[in-house]
């Protein structure tokens, strides 16, 4: 049986050296008349230049045959998708899989919604890595799968809300609030996936200090962490250093944000997913 791990571009992860087959579908993002294909060719700062000079810009998810595509060839396969209340990819991925599945007999597909997006997506690629390479099931790593999303979360600091505010991802009122000067917004994922304010804070300092917060507040003890930046590796970089110091046995990392997570965090922000409890 030829197992497979697909994600959409929001994972941040766009190849990596696992044990099981990995591949991602990417999401586009528009700029007036550009499309930026989110892949490893995008580069991230002439992209943030691009938004912020624009006067129109949206993004776009991967449509159903491109999620077939990428399952093409596996006999058992495994999406994760950016939450389901942010993207439609995970509907196109459901598609996808029913259209594979009946055109592949025998074939198996299970889509993740990981209700959430970057770090939080990295780690159930992750933890599917290692289920796989169990020699598990593919109904024992569905099941497995399942509870451990439940036992992710993530938190975010932003400096601007425009474009969430734009794509009707957040209220507009509290994004001109994050507009004032020096404003740093912290939020979370609600239990369905959508996202929620935890607090704002004058300054990174101590927004990074609200982040650390939030995070024990909703259950971190020390488990894993996955740390994706835009532009902002300074604040990357101190807030690993200051959960270390918390919690010196975690296993924390940090990456760059694709394009899908650098048009919603914009330049500046931090997305963190971490693992609930030990």
């Amino acid at each position: 049986m030829k197992f497979r791990i697909i994600s959409d571009s929001s994972s941040n992860v766009l190849a990596a050296d696992y044990r099981t087959e990995y591949s991602t579908v990417p999401l586009k993002i528009r700029t007036d008349d550009t499309e930026f294909p989110d892949d490893a060719n995008l580069h991230i700062g002439e992209l943030i230049d691009h938004i912020e000079h624009s006067t129109t810009n949206s993004t776009s998810c991967p449509n159903s045959q491109e999620w077939v595509d990428a399952f093409t060839g596996a006999d058992c396969v495994f999406g994760v998708t950016i939450s389901s209340n942010l993207s439609a990819s995970y509907q196109a991925a459901i598609v996808a899989k029913d259209q594979y599945e009946e055109e592949n007999p025998g074939a198996k597909v299970h889509i993740v919604d990981s209700l959430g997006t970057g770090g939080r997506m990295e780690l159930i690629i992750e933890k599917l890595d290692e289920l796989i390479s169990q020699g598990l099931s593919f109904e024992e790593v569905c099941d497995a799968i399942d509870a451990y999303r439940n036992k992710t979360h993530i938190v975010f600091m932003l400096e601007s809300l425009r474009n969430l505010a734009k794509n009707g991802r957040l209220n507009k009122t509290v994004a001109e609030i994050a507009g004032l000067l020096g404003i740093r917004f912290v939020g979370r994922a609600s239990e369905e996936g959508t996202i929620v304010q935890a607090s704002i804070a004058r300054g990174q300092r101590r927004a990074l200090g609200n982040i650390i917060q939030e995070m024990v507040k909703l259950g971190y003890e020390g488990g894993r962490v996955r740390i994706s930046h835009c532009l902002n590796s300074e604040a990357a970089t101190k807030l690993r250093a200051d959960l270390l110091v918390k919690f010196p046995d975690a296993d924390v990392t940090i990456n760059a944000c694709g394009g899908l997570c650098s048009y919603y965090a914009e330049r500046g922000g931090l997305i963190i997913g971490f693992e609930l409890g030990r």
